[in-house]
């Protein structure tokens, strides 16, 4: 670690404007903008490491690769590959590891850097001083840059939570506009105390989180040395909490351990003389933690995040949670919001003018969303519709290849929209992949959203189609028709 890196830091915090703050779209994915280079000493191996962050491509995600190993295998950023959870987080693939990512996967959240390749010489992340502090300062350095593609936040509907009462760690995702965490710790020791810190929104993280280094109490920091756990571990990349008594005698022994002269403590109870950067230190940390192991869900989130007393077993089990959570959820996240105060953009009036349905078939009554490439319509569901009379008696259910026509129907509407001056028609040529997922009763409201799957070309229009009731789909097809001028 550079001597100056503490005075480095003070320069960190005190500044007023960070990446974040200029002009930057959090709703457009970004990259690093040329290679940056760090290296430094593995925490737990004690093997020198040299990382390379390199730009990718829209959709890459966050990837490492072992450029020390054979075929250069790479481990995505994924909770489903972490392997041990005991003294950092270790993503595996095979017989390929990646020691300590949490504390860059956090600068890159922090940073707003969505697709990276991170490139390696050794098995485990630089543990430099102990914080995300260098890495956010190199991907300061090397520059953010933003992409051409959308950036899809999930935003969570309910609340997620995890208890482990075993550890007494409770953990708790709630809806929120913005990516927010607050951390609780209690060790129950007369220095640390009680602690909490929070994060109100990420342009906070490269000032307020970043320079927060990890601690540890001694009793563990001398088991670990002894045990060979730590082989690259000093007192200058972690914050060593002493809090019980300790004789002359062993801090001549640590002092050697440490290959230091003379190491004191503190009256506050930090081992060699140690300023804390943030009195709060140690909770800012965990929050630090926090945030590099909630990257491997792999999806960026829009949530608060409670977390009391945190730890990077059950940080990424409830990655894990969340992310299954998404992936069970993840097709309503573009669920159409539908607003009957608004006026729509084609009513039923210009609907039956465009389209040759009429009654008992005219299956929409007004759209509300129209571009060149998708159209959005709405069907009010009654009890007063032709087809319950037999389907079916006492039990009524709207058919399901009627919901695949007002699919069509809304479809048409986008097609023939397209298609310039002059009268059309159009006719079903295949319907595929088609799903019922819940059914249709009356006094739903369908929400018809068609999208094209590919340009119109000589009046063939391919289009995904999806039905919405209640925020849930009720049912999903591709359809294929054909646009034809009408005599």
């Amino acid at each position: 670690m550079p001597e100056n890196f503490s005075k480095k830091s003070n320069r960190y915090i005190n500044r007023k404007m960070t990446v974040m703050d200029q002009n930057f779209n959090p709703d457009k994915q970004h990259t690093i903008a040329q290679d940056a280079i760090i290296h430094g000493t593995g925490l737990h191996t004690g093997v020198f490491c040299e990382m390379t962050l390199k730009p990718a491509k829209p959709g890459f995600g966050i990837q490492f690769q072992r450029m020390d190993l054979p075929g250069k295998p790479v481990i995505k950023a994924d909770c489903d590959l972490v392997s041990d959870t005991s003294r950092g987080t270790t993503l595996q693939l095979g017989e390929a590891k990646v020691v300590t990512v949490e504390h860059i996967l956090a600068a890159l959240v922090g940073m707003g850097v969505d697709n990276v390749l991170v490139e390696l010489t050794g098995p485990e992340i630089p543990i430099m001083d102990g914080s995300s502090g260098q890495f956010t300062e190199m991907i300061e350095i090397a520059g953010v840059s933003e992409q051409d593609a959308s950036k899809s936040w999930y935003s969570l509907d309910e609340n997620i939570f995890l208890y482990d009462e075993a550890k007494r760690v409770e953990m708790t995702a709630l809806p929120s506009h913005e990516y927010r965490i607050t951390t609780l710790i209690d060790f129950n020791s007369p220095v640390l105390g009680t602690q909490h810190a929070a994060l109100k929104n990420l342009q906070e993280f490269q000032k307020e989180i970043a320079p927060c280094r990890t601690f540890c109490f001694l009793h563990e920091l001398e088991t670990l040395m002894e045990n060979n756990l730590i082989k690259g571990g000093d007192i200058n990349n972690a914050i060593v909490v002493v809090d019980k008594p300790i004789q002359d005698d062993e801090m001549s022994r640590l002092a050697k351990i440490f290959k230091k002269d003379k190491i004191e403590i503190k009256s506050e109870g930090y081992l060699d003389n140690l300023e804390l950067r943030f009195p709060n230190e140690p909770a800012r940390h965990k929050l630090l933690d926090v945030v590099g192991d909630l990257a491997l869900i792999g999806y960026p989130i829009k949530t608060r995040i409670i977390a009391n007393r945190p730890g990077h077993s059950t940080n990424v089990a409830f990655a894990k949670k969340i992310k299954q959570h998404i992936r069970k959820n993840k097709h309503l996240k573009d669920v159409p919001i539908y607003d009957p105060t608004i006026a729509p953009i084609f009513n039923l009036e210009y609907i039956e003018k465009t389209l040759p349905h009429r009654f008992p078939f005219l299956l929409i009554d007004k759209i509300i969303d129209l571009s060149d490439t998708h159209i959005t319509g709405i069907k009010n569901v009654t009890f007063n519709e032709w087809f319950f009379q037999g389907h079916f008696p006492g039990n009524p259910v709207m058919p399901g290849v009627l919901q695949v026509e007002a699919l069509a129907q809304t479809g048409g509407i986008l097609a023939i929209n397209s298609m310039g001056e002059g009268n059309y028609n159009t006719y079903f040529l295949k319907i595929d992949q088609c799903k019922f997922k819940q059914k249709v009763v009356p006094g739903d409201t369908m929400i018809l959203q068609m999208e094209l799957a590919a340009p119109i070309r000589r009046g063939i229009c391919e289009m995904k189609g999806t039905v919405y009731v209640g925020g849930k789909v009720a049912t999903e097809a591709f359809l294929v028709a054909q646009v034809v001028k009408a005599d």
